[in-house]
């Protein structure tokens, strides 16, 4: 298994490299074309802490690993709340001034349970996947619209100065195919180490996607939170964590239902999701309790990693590894 191992834990370094270059190149390529520095901070930048697990989910889907992906998505957002944030909360209380994120968490919410009910026949189909695709050009655009009459709202003003500095196009472009060749050839090491590890422990390709790889693949966030976060950035930092989780439904899972469309795993619908849901209601009611400001302490913190360590614990229980 140490070759597996190595593979495994190497294509994740070099997902989380890639996805950053390539949003380097990304938005140095905007900014040479003249895009306005908000809408690429709302899209691009947003987008790239989800590149990791699209790619994932694309690569395991085309090779006939549906539940690795959708289990990296539902693993990733669980992760982003109970380990990301309560992480970065740990290490900086989190002060939320944003009202554009205030409104962005009930929309988290929606997303979540918009995709529930679209794999609520245990099937993720072909038109599902369109209408998640769908659902994310409209969140989009009306992100993109009320960032634009919001122009000084915290969290637009700390995503537009978090934004890499413009290169020249040549190097852009360079940097761009650079990232997006390793983003692939990482997928690539990723899915076959942790459908590998899988098969040696006995394990499903959902229970590996839940956790190695959505830990694996959530680092992205938990290295821009927290940075945000000792910056000063805190609405950044939730920001990324909700924007992250909104992409990973409704780009991410797309993936696996145009490629490789199906039935999946009754596990993820009937366990993880509803926890997912669980700990979107969380981050939910923590937001309805904003006033002028929110605060997102230690001891909230320390609540959600207790809950993301709960769940880990389930999974161990229920994979059979206790046995």
């Amino acid at each position: 298994m140490f070759i597996e191992s190595l593979t495994l834990i190497t294509g994740i370094g070099l997902l989380v490299w890639g996805a950053d270059k390539f949003v380097d190149g990304s938005v140095s390529i905007a900014r040479n074309l003249r895009i306005p520095p908000m809408v690429i901070g709302l899209t691009i930048v947003s987008l790239g802490t989800s590149l990791p697990e699209m790619i994932v989910a694309g690569v395991a889907a085309y090779n006939g690993n549906r539940d690795l992906g959708i289990g990296n998505v539902v693993g990733s957002n669980i992760a982003n709340i109970g380990l990301v944030l309560a992480i970065t909360a740990l290490v900086c209380p989190l002060v939320v001034r944003s009202m554009t994120l205030k409104r962005e968490v009930p929309i988290l919410f929606l997303v979540t349970a918009f995709a529930f009910a679209l794999l609520a026949d245990g099937e993720l189909s072909r038109m599902d996947g369109v209408c998640l695709l769908l659902a994310l050009v409209t969140f989009l655009i009306w992100v993109t619209k009320v960032a634009m009459s919001n122009r000084h709202d915290p969290m637009v003003e700390e995503l537009t100065e978090s934004m890499a500095d413009e290169m020249p196009i040549n190097t852009s472009i360079v940097w761009f195919l650079v990232g997006l060749t390793v983003l692939f050839i990482s997928s690539k090491m990723v899915v076959w180490g942790s459908v590998e590890i899988a098969r040696f422990f006995g394990v499903s390709d959902l229970i590996i996607g839940l956790t190695i790889v959505a830990i694996g693949t959530s680092l992205p966030e938990l290295v821009a939170s927290v940075t945000s976060a000792l910056k000063n950035e805190a609405d950044l930092a939730v920001g990324n964590v909700i924007g992250s989780n909104i992409f990973n439904l409704l780009l991410v899972l797309a993936m696996p239902g145009l490629i490789y469309p199906g039935v999946f795993a009754p596990e993820a619908l009937l366990r993880d999701f509803p926890i997912m849901i669980a700990f979107t209601i969380a981050l939910l009611f923590v937001s309805l309790k904003f006033k002028s400001e929110g605060r997102i302490g230690g001891l909230g913190g320390f609540l959600l990693l207790m809950a993301f360590s709960s769940y880990l614990y389930l999974l161990y229980l229920q994979s059979g590894a206790a046995s």
